[in-house]
């Protein structure tokens, strides 16, 4: 790797890492430059899939102060996404990626779908639980948001690119929280899924130590750059984010 690949992977790095804190889908920033270094893509994406956990970590702690309180809530979802996350991994090194080609739009897209809706269908979800007698959203998403984010997580481990808005989508649509305290789940559930992916890689997998040091060292950096981004935003405009992001990721992956 030339000094201007390094470089140019450092800085990808840190856009991934902003990015990702911020919404999700750092990998469309990281992958595509990895490949350009001529790593061949099974690689690339499993050292990307390393150098991001730094990020993701980093981007949880900026994010600190809207965990107060969901810790119980981290470490069910966290479960749930931690077998997912290893199933998508597992997959990764024995399916071709032809296999979720055709499915990964539709997700994002659906995910989007969801974020843009959420206001109403959360307050519609609110008021037929109202008429039932019940006294609102189930703390943790109930059964629902477990086997949304299993699968979501799966995809995580598989590739990752806008798996943070897949996870806006539906803790958005079952939780009553606000999004900023959503967001910052979501950072804990990326760094599990990925990390969890990471332990599987280092024994079964081939990467690049160059691209995975140069990638942590700057996510690690992106992901503080991201909270203190991502926590001023409104919750429109942190929306308006994240469907600008993942309509990106759609176009990109419909286009590759």
């Amino acid at each position: 790797m030339s000094a201007w690949e390094a470089l140019a992977v450092f800085g990808a790095g840190i856009g991934a890492g902003t990015i990702n804190t911020i919404v999700g889908s750092g990998t469309l920033i990281t992958f595509p430059v990895l490949l350009a270094t001529g790593l061949p893509p099974v690689t690339a994406n499993v050292s990307n899939t390393l150098g991001l956990v730094p990020g993701s970590l980093s981007g949880a702690f900026g994010y600190r102060r809207e965990l107060r309180g969901q810790g119980a809530r981290v470490l069910r979802l966290g479960a749930v996404s931690a077998v997912g996350g290893l199933a998508g991994a597992v997959l990764l090194l024995t399916l071709p990626s032809e296999s979720f080609d055709t499915i990964v739009p539709v997700l994002i897209g659906l995910a989007l779908v969801l974020v843009v809706l959420q206001p109403r269908l959360a307050a519609a979800l609110r008021r037929r639980r109202e008429a039932a007698g019940t006294d609102g959203a189930h703390p943790d998403g109930g059964p629902a948001l477990a086997g949304g984010m299993l699968l979501a997580s799966a995809y995580g481990g598989y590739f990752g690119a806008a798996q943070g808005v897949l996870y806006l989508g539906l803790m958005g649509l079952l939780l009553r929280e606000d999004l900023q305290r959503t967001n910052a789940v979501k950072n804990v559930i990326a760094a599990i899924v990925n990390g969890i992916a990471t332990v599987l890689f280092l024994f079964v997998a081939e990467f690049d130590w160059t691209a995975v040091l140069l990638i942590a060292a700057g996510s690690t950096l992106g992901g503080q750059i991201g909270a203190k981004v991502g926590r001023r935003l409104p919750p429109t405009v942190l929306r308006g984010v994240i469907v600008a992001v993942g309509t990106v990721a759609i176009v990109q992956m419909l286009l590759r």
